[in-house]
Order: structure tokens, then sequence, then C-alpha cells
């Protein structure tokens, strides 16, 4: 599967985005997906995920109450909307796609075979 992640850009603390992660080549609905982000000079980290189904999600504890995933398996599409944030959200953001995720591992980057190109979010203070 490949995916091709957009939306990111330039907001204010506070403000909110939109990012999208749009999937092609295979069924989208066999695969969990997640987004993981990667700030300079760190290393990439867990964000939320999302089952098959769409109907459990996970977040880290650092995005709880501000970001929320979705997908909408028709579309073949992935969103994160992101509120409330803040300037240390600032980072690339990577949709990723994998397949047998079982729960224990969803946020690990290795449970993630299929990786999006990223998308920059920079929140200014």
């Amino acid at each position: 599967v490949q995916l091709q992640a957009s939306g990111g850009g330039l907001v204010q603390a506070g403000g909110s985005l939109r990012l999208s992660c749009v999937a092609s080549g295979r069924t989208f609905n066999s695969y969990a997906v997640g987004w993981f982000r990667q700030s300079p000079g760190k290393d990439r980290e867990f964000v939320a995920a999302i089952r098959r189904s769409g109907g459990v999600t996970y977040y880290a504890d650092s995005v709880k109450g501000r970001f929320t995933i979705s997908r909408d398996n028709a579309k073949m599409t992935l969103y994160l909307r992101m509120n409330s944030l803040k300037p240390e959200d600032t980072a690339v953001y990577y949709c990723a796609a994998g397949q047998g995720v079982i729960l224990s591992s969803i946020g690990s980057q290795a449970s993630y075979k299929y990786w999006g190109q990223g998308t920059l979010v920079t929140v200014s203070s």
C-alpha cells in the first residue's frame, strides 16, 4: 500500500489543523493505521492509531483530548484532527499502515510496514 500525507502547515498556538493520508494500492480496511511524528533532534514518536474497522482508537498521552484520529475506508483515507495546538507539537507527521498489529504494539513503529512521506506541522507561539 502507498500512503500520501498532506495538510501540514504553519499555525499559531491554540489553532487547529487537519492532516489527511490517502492510501492506494491495496485494501485499506485490512490495515491498522496510525500517525507518528518527529521533531528536530528527537526520535520519531507515536501520536495516534486506529484499528481496521475504525471503532477503536489509541492516543499518546501528550495529545489525548486535543487530537482525534479517524478513517474513511470507502475513501481509503486516514485523518488526524489537531486542536489546541502547542509549539511542542511542531514536527513532521507521518502516516503508517500495518497488518496484524496487536494491541500491545499498536504504538510501536515496528508494527507498521508502510509509511507516508511526512507532512510538516509548525506551531508558532
